[in-house]
């Protein structure tokens, strides 16, 4: 993974956090973008982005942390938007995430 981030490092806060909240925002109004989708394109997911926002110092537990990205509890997220995955989306998010690791 490419740790290179001097430009985006460079971006004001404020820049980088209406950023953040539009693609937030943009995943909560595609829910039809599943997540085991995403995973196995890109390697991350709205479960990720709670996660990082964790990381990044958020007071909150991950419950709290994924109602913040998915926009509502993510067991009413799973209930009314999520699909069931099927084999072929399982055995693409594997290889993705599998780009994710850094040796």
């Amino acid at each position: 993974m490419d740790t290179n981030t001097n430009a985006l490092d460079q971006l004001p806060d404020d820049v980088a956090a209406a950023a953040f909240r539009r693609l937030v925002r943009h995943l909560q109004h595609r829910h039809d973008a599943q997540n085991i989708d995403l995973m196995g394109l890109s390697g991350f997911c709205r479960n990720c982005l709670a996660d990082w926002i964790i990381d990044a110092g958020y007071d909150g537990d991950k419950a709290a942390a994924r109602e913040v990205i998915h926009g509502m509890p993510q067991d009413e997220w799973k209930a009314t938007r999520q699909t069931p995955a099927t084999d072929e989306q399982l055995a693409r998010m594997k290889e993705s995430v599998a780009k994710n690791r850094v040796e």
